[in-house]
């Protein structure tokens, strides 16, 4: 029992009523944005070495834990 091309499109045309399409453009170009970011950021990360220790770990801020809590 999956969803077949009928159910999405009346789906749709329920989200389309609801919504409104230039609510719904706004919608996905604010996603975008955010996965734009996040991928940005996940690159800064592997670009900058001092927030990785050599066993992988990520630190935050350039802190490790012992460092953070004088361990």
């Amino acid at each position: 029992m999956g969803f077949s091309i009928p159910h999405l499109l009346t789906v749709l045309a329920i989200i389309i009523l609801v919504f409104g399409t230039r609510r719904l453009k706004t919608v996905g170009s604010d996603l975008g944005e955010a996965i734009k970011g996040f991928r940005n950021a996940v690159r800064e990360g592997e670009e900058n070495p001092s927030l990785v220790r050599p066993d992988g770990e990520t630190l935050e801020d350039g802190i490790d834990d012992r460092q953070k809590y004088k361990v």
